[in-house]
């Protein structure tokens, strides 16, 4: 299970490629918090939460980079 979840992971962040910080943050966050619910849930509800968590965050993050972004000159 695990092998599966860091290809499929793997592939999304080779294959994917995001035209925002946001898409880019929401990503890498789901990816990485996937892993991790895997890791300390051991099982499918720990790496959905940790998932869904990890792309609240990664998301959030992104945003906050797109926002800066827009107020360079």
């Amino acid at each position: 299970m695990k092998k599966a979840i860091l290809g499929m992971s793997a592939a999304l962040l080779i294959g994917t490629g995001c035209a925002s910080d946001t898409g880019t943050g929401a990503l890498i966050g789901g990816a990485l918090g996937a892993g991790l619910g895997q890791a300390i849930g051991g099982d499918t509800k720990g790496t959905l939460i940790g998932a869904g968590i990890g792309a609240a965050v990664g998301g959030a993050a992104g945003n906050q980079s797109d926002a800066q972004k827009k107020k360079k000159p």
